[in-house]
């Protein structure tokens, strides 16, 4: 018996104009023949001795009513268009209900043309895994369905959609608190450094521990976790702006992520194996990614790492030029927070990974945070944003304004340093006081700079650094946000004190 993998389903979307790539399991020495009858596209492949098949149609023009049959099997209801992966953590899987704005999107989602297939976050293989990843099908927008779609991701589709004319799916590969780790096998983890520190914290926390063990922990964990949430939801619906320490006397320690091991979600590349291999080598235009919130403990690798997963992604979906566009962590500290720059240096590693890899894009959100927050609600600016680089990077729209201003160069001229921005042809503007440049003389210290804007340019003096040598922009964890492009992108964080080698992404095996 032929069967297809289950993100082959009716409603589906398949990748328009390149080869497509459709694939299962079946006996051994079976034959399979795959169709787009209403294209005349029909190819046929023998299953391999490990019970796998893979059957690559041509490439076909967008459109919708269609059908694909895989020997006796008919899906209907079939649109070819553009597909894109969205993964990450959080952040990515913020729901459309949840955001702000969600509801008013909910009630006009149906003639919006996105699909989406969500991957199972369920990361434990066993009975109920496969059961669930079995019954997972492609989604078209309804009230109904796309509720708990991400909304990040259902923004940026529902506009390219507007802009191209042709339905738009997303495949939805994301999970909370997930960290770059989850999401690469351990052959890559190992193979680099950066990877090394992942691997040990796991070995150290499961040592002399059995699988049995490993999972009895953690099902108790997910038991009092379960509890633990509702009394949590409870707090908040008698105050909402309860304080956390009152949440924590009132409901218990809060035993979040639960106890390493076989089956927790967060063990490193677990995600990897359960979610995103279970679904290449779907056809895809690219990838839609926001996450690095969970490797804030390790901002001085994190480039290396993403350098890695970029690279692998591609491996798998069977395409070195797939486009990778990802979104740099906006604002954010707790309140009270002391400030140690992790979240800046996490940016600053996003920014190198863009400036270093091909075929990669960056939306800089930084006036995207909330104070106290870590999930803001507002994700129409970042859907917006990952748009505007589809369009300019991937479809073609060349002069549209897709970037806000990033550091360029800059030189000192007596007590002055200037600073250059690319993507600031058209000027730049303050929304607000002008605030966040830093400058430096030799001894490192920053002090707070007066800022003179002057067309793709910043000058920048201090009464306290008679002789600037370095300078920083918004080098803080969470701080205001006031120097935009004319476009209405905020300009980029950087500093000028460390000098980054650039990356060449490794090549998979």
């Amino acid at each position: 018996m032929i069967h297809c993998s289950p993100i082959f389903s009716d409603h589906m979307i398949l990748q328009r104009d390149k080869n497509i790539a459709v694939f299962g399991t079946g006996k051994p020495g079976e034959t399979v023949t795959v169709s787009v009858p209403e294209r005349n596209r029909f190819a046929a492949e023998t299953v391999a001795p490990d019970g796998t098949w893979r059957v690559t149609l041509p490439p076909m023009s967008a459109g919708t009513d269609c059908t694909l049959t895989v020997n006796d099997r008919i899906f209907t209801d079939v649109a070819f268009g553009e597909v894109w992966l969205a993964g990450g953590q959080s952040n990515m899987e913020f729901m459309l209900k949840d955001a702000k704005g969600g509801a008013e999107e909910l009630k006009h989602c149906a003639d919006s043309g996105v699909r989406c297939f969500q991957v199972p976050r369920n990361t434990f293989v066993d009975a109920a895994y496969e059961k669930e990843f079995q019954n997972s099908c492609w989604q078209k927008a309804s009230p109904e369905a796309c509720g708990t779609w991400s909304a990040v991701a259902y923004l940026a589709a529902k506009e390219l959609v507007r802009k191209l004319g042709v339905p738009v799916g997303i495949i939805g590969c994301n999970f909370g608190g997930s960290s770059v780790s989850c999401w690469m096998p351990e052959t890559d983890l190992q193979a680099h450094a950066a990877g090394h520190a992942y691997l040990d914290d796991y070995r150290e926390a499961v040592q002399g521990k059995t699988d049995a063990e490993m999972i009895a922990a953690y099902d108790e964990y997910v038991e009092y976790h379960t509890a633990w949430t509702k009394r949590m939801e409870q707090c908040y619906q008698e105050d909402g702006n309860m304080k956390w320490d009152e949440v924590i006397r009132r409901c218990g320690e809060n035993r979040w992520p639960g106890p390493m091991g076989v089956k927790s979600p967060y063990r490193p590349a677990g995600m990897y194996h359960t979610m995103l291999k279970r679904v290449a080598p779907y056809t895809l235009r690219g990838f839609f990614y926001y996450q690095g919130e969970n490797d804030d403990h390790r901002p001085d690798t994190y480039a290396t790492l993403l350098t890695v997963m970029i690279s692998r992604w591609r491996h798998d979906f069977e395409d070195d030029s797939l486009p990778f566009l990802l979104v740099q962590l906006p604002m954010f500290a707790y309140e009270d927070a002391p400030e140690n720059g992790t979240w800046s240096k996490l940016r600053e590693a996003q920014m190198r990974v863009y400036r270093t890899v091909k075929n990669t894009g960056i939306a800089v959100t930084l006036d995207c945070g909330e104070l106290g927050n870590i999930h803001p609600t507002d994700k129409h600016p970042v859907g917006h944003r990952l748009a505007l680089l589809a369009r300019h990077l991937v479809y073609g729209e060349r002069d549209l304004a897709a970037f806000g201003p990033m550091y360029r160069s800059s030189a000192v001229s007596g007590d002055t340093m200037t600073v250059w921005f690319d993507h600031a042809q058209q000027g730049m503007e303050w929304h607000g006081e002008p605030t966040g440049f830093e400058l430096a003389g030799a001894d490192g210290v920053y002090y707070p700079a007066q800022a003179v804007l002057d067309g793709n340019a910043v000058h920048l003096t201090s009464d306290t650094v008679p002789t600037p040598c370095f300078v920083r922009y918004n080098w803080v964890n969470y701080g205001a946000v006031t120097l935009y492009g004319t476009n209405g992108i905020p300009a980029a964080p950087f500093r000028t004190d460390t000098l980054t080698m650039p990356l060449t992404a490794p090549e998979c095996e």
